[in-house]
């Protein structure tokens, strides 16, 4: 059995696949690095190693790196001997000091250096890199609209968190928690996580989500409505049964033939011929009987003289 895509892998097999641009893509293996990446040193050489569980991340690292700095990596993988068997892939890039140094990266400090994010199409491609690494996005088949990105350094999450509200062509209020010994920088609004799904530059997945939220919505609006019209007509049922007694009672003691008001005599008949009327459809039905306008207004008047003179007449009622 096929294992199920989720919508947060959708989104970054997405990522990469986009023809970005030199600068954008500096900027992305810069927070890909930083977020995923550690230095070690092996036989005197530097090197940085990058670890996934997606094969076509690695192949994404693999080429982005070969492309920007010409030098190609290499691969290793291990295997989980557990009940999901998972394949780890670790991209492993040599000269990693030089690398280091022109991405302008810092394990040590939060720092994001000016230079690698000086444009917003830098900066969309900072935090894609960042979303890459580690982010997750909720599939908007969920109502809890939540897009995340879990890094490890207090000071590295608030520079981060002021990269994304730089963004001039769309306006984020990213919050940070801590959660265990991450710092989680987060979105909750869902128009805000389409923004920066858009802002990556994941159209698809950006029209899939739209979509689905969408249908979603328009479902709950249909539902609050139909519990709204039933709760009205509920309404109306009660309001009906008081009004169908108060007429009986009087036309237990006087009879509703004689009642000298015209207008409480035909609004009486008519609410007992149709005890779900509400007041608009008793207005209508009046004003076709009467030949002369009734409003709401009206019918609410006359019911309230129609009660005053029932509690009235309470205690003549035969038992």
């Amino acid at each position: 059995m096929q294992a199920k895509v989720s919508f947060t892998q959708k989104v970054k097999e997405e990522l990469c696949s986009i023809p970005f641009s030199d600068e954008h893509l500096r900027a992305f293996l810069a927070a890909f690095i930083k977020v995923n990446g550690h230095l070690t040193i092996r036989d005197g050489k530097s090197m940085i190693v990058c670890k996934t569980e997606n094969a076509k991340i690695a192949k994404f690292i693999y080429h982005s790196i070969d492309r920007i700095y010409g030098i190609t990596p290499r691969f290793s993988y291990s295997k989980e001997m557990n009940f999901k068997k998972r394949i780890t892939y670790s991209v492993i890039i040599d000269e990693g000091d030089y690398i280091i140094g022109d991405l302008e990266i810092s394990f040590i400090e939060g720092k994001i250096a000016k230079n690698i994010v000086s444009t917003d199409d830098a900066i969309s491609g900072y935090v894609s890199g960042a979303f890459l690494a580690s982010g997750s996005v909720n599939s908007p088949k969920n109502s809890n609209y939540h897009l995340e990105i879990p890094l490890n350094d207090e000071s590295f999450a608030r520079w981060f968190s002021k990269l994304i509200v730089k963004y001039k062509a769309t306006e984020f209020t990213p919050k940070i928690v801590k959660r265990r010994n991450n710092y989680v920088v987060y979105l909750k609004k869902a128009q805000q996580v389409v923004d920066f799904l858009s802002m990556m530059g994941c159209s698809n997945m950006t029209l899939e989500f739209e979509s689905i939220r969408i249908d979603r919505e328009f479902s709950s609006i249909g539902n609050r409505l139909q519990n709204l019209d039933s709760a009205n007509y509920s309404k109306t049922m009660a309001a009906a049964d008081k009004q169908i007694e108060d007429i009986k009672i009087i036309d237990n003691v006087l009879g509703i033939e004689n009642i000298h008001n015209e207008k409480q005599k035909s609004l009486m008949k008519i609410r007992l011929n149709h005890d779900d009327f509400t007041l608009f459809e008793l207005a209508q039905e009046m004003t076709r009987e009467l030949g002369e306008p009734i409003s709401k207004s009206n019918i609410n008047h006359l019911f309230r003289a129609i009660h005053t003179k029932a509690e009235r007449f309470k205690g003549a009622v035969k038992k």
